[in-house]
């Protein structure tokens, strides 16, 4: 089973990004896209960011993991 992670790109760096993920900030390749800006949210797979995914598609994605994490922590 693969696990594909939204993240918001900070800062953009020539190949690679810097993608802030439910509060973590992380580098990951940005060699797959055509075209990476920053405000974008981008699904991570493996460190690489594989596609770029509307706001409301990666805002809701998140609200579900963070559910997923208080379920399991009761």
């Amino acid at each position: 089973m693969c696990l594909g992670v939204p993240g918001r790109v900070v800062k953009v760096l020539d190949k690679t990004g810097l993608v802030e993920i439910m509060g973590v900030s992380k580098e990951v390749s940005t060699e797959l896209l055509k075209e990476v800006k920053v405000g974008d949210y981008v699904l991570i797979h493996a460190g690489c960011a594989i596609q770029v995914i509307d706001e409301e598609e990666a805002v809701n994605t998140l609200q579900l993991f963070s559910e997923l994490k208080e379920l399991m922590n009761e």
